[in-house]
C-alpha cells in the first residue's frame, strides 16, 4: 500500500508534519514497503506496514525534531 499522494498519508502525519517532512515520510515509507516485502527481511513480529511506518518516522527524525515548547515539528 505505497502512497502516491501526500493526501493519502495517515491523518496523524498530515496534521502534524510540515509538507517537506511529509514528503520525506512518504518516500521512506514507499522505499521500506518494497524493501521489507519479504517477511524474512523483517526483524521480530512486526507487520509489513508497521515496519514501513517505523522506517518513515526514523527518516523524518533525521531531519526534523519536535519543538518542546510549541509541539510543532521543525528542521534540526
Amino acid at each position: 500500500m505505497p502512497y502516491e499522494e501526500l493526501e493519502e498519508l495517515p491523518k496523524s502525519v498530515r496534521d502534524n508534519l510540515p509538507k517537506h517532512a511529509q514528503e520525506i515520510y512518504m518516500k521512506a515509507f514507499n522505499n521500506a514497503w518494497g524493501e521489507y516485502a519479504d517477511p524474512e527481511e523483517r526483524r521480530g513480529d512486526a507487520s509489513h506496514e508497521e515496519i514501513a511506518h517505523k522506517v518513515a518516522w526514523a527518516a523524518v527524525k533525521k531531519v526534523y525534531e519536535k519543538d518542546k515548547e510549541s509541539g510543532r515539528w521543525k528542521k534540526k
